[in-house]
């Protein structure tokens, strides 16, 4: 049996790895090849794994065919599988051959991509690439592209950042400069993400100051609402900081109306943040573009191509306008970190929260180069149409209904029994237990949500690997386990 070499002078022996990482390669590709034959969440109780697993670290150094071993058999087992072609749920989470193979590399590397003279090929490779996908998915000029962890720190940076502009920077009302942001007011939907929530904290505005705006039937922030309460604040001395506008809500997939949101972040002089999180990656489709009507008058911009464009966690899209009022907030110079080249260079250690970065440019310049542009929007397409035609089914189905519109992949719908009354309560229980049931098969996976009240199942399409049949037994299992309650 051939080991992990034990010794300080052998631990770096290439040809160990080599032999090593053979085998690891060999399961990624079995792995890719055999997920749909797993359950797509493992039936483990809390509490299950760490009970196989040893209390206290190894003294000396074990085989790495115990260790490959126990991968296998302890932790794959207890794995949900975000992979797998059955996924419905949340979000799509993908990766895809050439984003994992770029992991691989970045890993062997091992840099510490904080600052232009630490990895300079990281940082203007991630330039380039920000650029193309500026231009892959029709954002106007004016926008410069950084890569975040994810949405929810983009969405802070660009609170923190709208904080710093309105309580210290360039806005000026009234003759003198708008006072501390005690003072400052946040704005975003009831149907926006969390994270707009913990940024608000994080940020020291606080959720007093967070104003929730009504949204329409269609689940889009309603701009008159918007306008009444930011006068309202006006009115009490307060100043509107930042509305953060949502492409593509969690819940619901709900499209705020973008320029008419816009248009009044301009006449009150708040930053304007959209969230595209997961809808981003739909607008590398020209059909699509129609959905982000207004991103021109965005002070910043985030969508992840770590959900919807095959490229593995973590790689967030922050786009932002003004580039200067994002380094006076973040910039940090510290005399251990100046360079020679720093009046020359960009240091992407100043465009977010953390100092130390990976090198998240390499796999989504893999992703982008190896599926091209138009194999992207391919597999974009086919996942909205997938989409329409399981809305389809639920609306010729007299059992079922949409809770919600479907503009993009994802589908709102319960289980309503002929001649049930929309409003009786028992059906939460009844689409509940549905759920459960559907999800208890290990077969699919899907989510749920709230809708004006309303429990409503969540069916998201987006994963590299689903079919139309994976979708049509999500749908077959629904109806099926419909007809036992």
């Amino acid at each position: 049996m051939s080991h992990w070499p034990a010794t300080k002078s052998e631990s770096t022996d290439p040809e160990a790895f080599r032999a090593f990482g053979h085998q690891a390669v060999d399961w990624m590709a079995d792995y890719m090849r055999d997920v749909r034959g797993l359950r797509v969440v493992p039936d483990v109780k809390p509490g299950a794994i760490r009970s196989r697993l040893p209390v206290s670290a190894p003294e000396q150094g074990e085989p790495f065919e115990a260790m490959f071993r126990d991968f296998r058999e302890i932790i794959v087992p207890g794995m949900t599988h975000w992979n797998h072609p059955g996924w419905f749920a949340y979000f799509p989470a993908n990766n895809s051959p050439p984003s994992m193979l770029a992991e691989m590399l970045t890993a062997a590397i091992g840099a510490q991509c904080m600052s232009w003279q630490t990895s300079p090929a990281a940082t203007e490779l991630e330039q380039v690439v920000m650029e193309w996908l500026r231009k892959m998915t029709g954002l106007p000029d004016g926008f410069t592209g950084v890569i975040q962890d994810t949405a929810s720190s983009s969405t802070l940076v660009a609170l923190l950042t709208a904080r710093e502009r309105a309580a210290k920077w360039g806005i000026v009302r009234d003759g003198a400069a708008a006072p501390d942001a005690s003072k400052l007011a946040v704005y975003a939907s009831t149907e926006a993400h969390s994270s707009v929530d913990k940024g608000v904290k994080i940020a020291g505005i606080g959720l007093s100051r967070l104003r929730k705006i009504p949204a329409d039937d269609a689940f889009a922030m309603i701009p008159g609402a918007l306008e009444e309460a930011i006068r309202k604040d006006e009115s009490a001395g307060l100043i509107p900081c930042c509305v953060v506008g949502t492409v593509g809500t969690t819940s619901s997939s709900g499209i705020d109306p973008l320029r008419a949101i816009g248009e009044i972040c301009r006449k009150h002089q708040a930053w304007f943040h959209v969230d595209g999180a997961m809808a981003g990656t739909a607008a590398v489709l020209p059909e699509m573009r129609r959905i982000f009507d207004g991103i021109e008058l965005a002070d910043s911009y985030v969508f992840n191509p770590h959900k919807w464009m095959f490229t593995n966690f973590d790689c967030s899209a922050f786009y932002v306008k003004d580039v200067e009022a994002l380094l006076r907030t973040l910039s940090m110079s510290p005399e251990y970190l100046k360079t020679l080249y720093d009046p020359q260079v960009a240091n992407l250690r100043d465009w977010g929260i953390p100092l130390g970065r990976r090198f998240r440019a390499l796999k989504l310049w893999f992703v982008i180069r190896s599926f091209g542009v138009e194999g992207i929007r391919e597999k974009v397409r086919e996942h909205l149409a997938l989409a329409q035609e399981f809305k389809s089914w639920v609306e010729g189905n007299p059992d079922f209904e949409l809770l919600a519109p479907v503009p993009l992949s994802l589908v709102c719908f319960r289980c309503r029994p002929r001649g049930r009354d929309p409003k009786d309560p028992s059906l939460d229980a009844l689409n509940e237990k549905l759920l459960a049931a559907v999800n208890a098969t290990g077969r699919v996976h899907l989510t749920h949500t709230k809708l004006k009240g309303r429990f409503a199942i969540r069916m998201s399409i987006g994963q590299l690997q689903t079919e139309r049949a994976d979708v049509e037994t999500a749908w077959n299992l629904f109806v099926e386990k419909a007809d036992t309650m």
